[in-house]
């Protein structure tokens, strides 16, 4: 009966929204003789309310939607798809308690009907009553098994843990393993005070199946979150010694070989790790922040460091991890480095302010003036308000010698400088020079004088 009934409505509203080349009112009458067969016999007035509220809906009118629909239940007031049809608008409208009304009432003429149901969950959902929430899943399930899934997740969401991971067991055994489980899993033991059962729970689920990486993973995390390290470290070599292959054991291993500086061994792992194509980016990125961190403390790696990221930008489109490097070197005074990273950042994103700022003031401070105004012209196009990449732009051209572009780049950046007086003085400094450039003594003069006046005032 949906499927006709919708067909039918589609087709309606086709005729009101999109030009024909039949017969418009040929196919209207097609249409209300198809909707007269589904719904018994009905007046003309009740189909002119229905398709009106229809037509209402599709335009996103619910209220008036309502107000036909209201109509069309006087004519007729037997027809379930009439409060169906309210229960939708009430919905659109979040006012829920009518929503809810409206599908129950549906429900008492045609019990067992699913897209009541499903329209209950919605309802529920939304208004975070999880256990009514609970009640309706379940007649849904018979309908359509991957509401499973759902029913997991209002468990979790009700705190009844064993019962979502007893359901969450049965659909891996039955489907295999897929990511959302997997998260679902992650959440219940982060929320869970039974460590100890979630322990338990997976050592059987790796007895049974073996070969599931991520019940091995979820084991080191629970391990490490009770600071067992060694049983933790245990489980991801236990893991490398089922599946020899795994990259994902890398993840765990690489930082218990850290923390126990056996680095080589940690390097080995995280080469795995960038070349792995299982791995996601994100934690790639979390790896080699973590090795940053060790080579911080640990200056004798830096080499090591460079390779590490050498691996990773070969696959990688994440600028942060350049933007990380660059302040580490930039911290430890090491500015060519930080040039480098600053400048890798720009090519994965050219659109990064940061990134543009901190490369444009290493290339001023390396005279590297070419570069300089080649991306600070082009990063105008990005963000044409910065008064910085027109000072910075003004100071390249000056030292190219092209007086007059840097005048000008000067001038229409002091039109976008708001309240930031050493920004301020910056640019009358380098016009003071230009104009010193160009012969003009009192206008040279005048600027310098305007930038001493900004210092005495701060």
């Amino acid at each position: 009966m949906k499927t006709k009934i919708t067909y039918l409505i589609l087709l309606y509203l086709g005729i009101l929204f999109i030009p024909q080349f039949t017969n418009a009112q040929d196919e209207k009458e097609k249409v209300e003789e198809g909707i007269t067969d589904e719904l018994g016999v009905v007046t003309d007035r009740f189909q002119e309310h229905f398709f009106e509220a229809l037509k209402q809906k599709g335009i996103e009118n619910y209220d008036r939607a309502l107000k036909s629909l209201d109509k069309a239940a006087e004519e007729s007031p037997n027809e379930v798809v009439i409060y169906n049809e309210m229960a939708k608008n009430y919905g659109y409208l979040k006012q829920w308690d009518k929503a809810e009304e409206n599908y129950n009432k549906v429900l008492q003429m045609e019990p067992g009907k699913p897209e009541a149901y499903e329209g209950l969950y919605d309802v529920y959902y939304n208004t975070n009553d999880y256990l009514k929430a609970i009640d309706v899943v379940k007649k849904l399930i018979p309908f359509d098994k991957e509401y499973k899934e759902d029913l997991a997740n209002l468990y979790e969401r009700t705190e009844q843990y064993d019962k979502a991971l007893q359901l969450l067991d049965e659909l891996d055994q039955e489907l295999g393993n897929n990511d959302y489980r997997n998260q679902l899993r992650q959440q219940i033991y982060s929320k869970s005070d039974d460590t100890g059962s979630q322990i338990s729970d997976l050592e059987q689920r790796i007895n049974r199946t073996p070969a599931n990486e991520q019940d091995f993973l979820n084991l080191i995390y629970l391990y490490s979150e009770q600071n067992n390290k060694e049983a933790a470290f245990a489980t991801a070599k236990k893991l490398i010694e089922v599946n020899p292959g795994s990259h994902l054991a890398h993840l765990a291993l690489y930082k218990f070989y850290l923390d126990d500086g056996k680095t080589a061994e940690a390097i080995t792992s995280m080469k795995k790790i960038f070349a792995s194509d299982e791995i996601d980016e994100e934690n790639k990125f979390r790896v080699l922040n973590d090795f940053l961190l060790f080579v911080n403390e640990n200056p004798a790696f830096e080499k090591n460091l460079e390779e590490m990221v050498s691996l990773f930008s070969r696959e990688s489109n994440n600028s942060q991890v350049f933007v990380n490097l660059g302040n580490y070197y930039l911290e430890k005074e090491m500015k060519t480095e930080a040039l480098q990273y600053f400048e890798l950042g720009l090519k994965s994103k050219s659109g990064d302010f940061n990134l543009i700022k901190n490369a444009l003031l290493l290339q001023i401070d390396f005279e590297k003036f070419k570069e300089a105004e080649e991306l600070s012209k082009s990063s105008l196009d990005l963000f044409p308000s910065q008064p910085l990449l027109y000072l910075l732009n003004g100071v390249a051209n000056l030292n190219l010698e092209n007086t007059s572009r840097a005048k000008s780049m000067l001038e229409t950046g002091l039109d976008f400088l708001i309240d930031d007086p050493k920004m301020e003085r910056d640019f009358y400094l380098q016009l003071s020079k230009i104009y010193e450039k160009e012969g003009n003594t009192s206008k040279s003069t005048e600027y310098l004088n305007k930038a001493k006046q900004l210092v005495e005032k701060n």
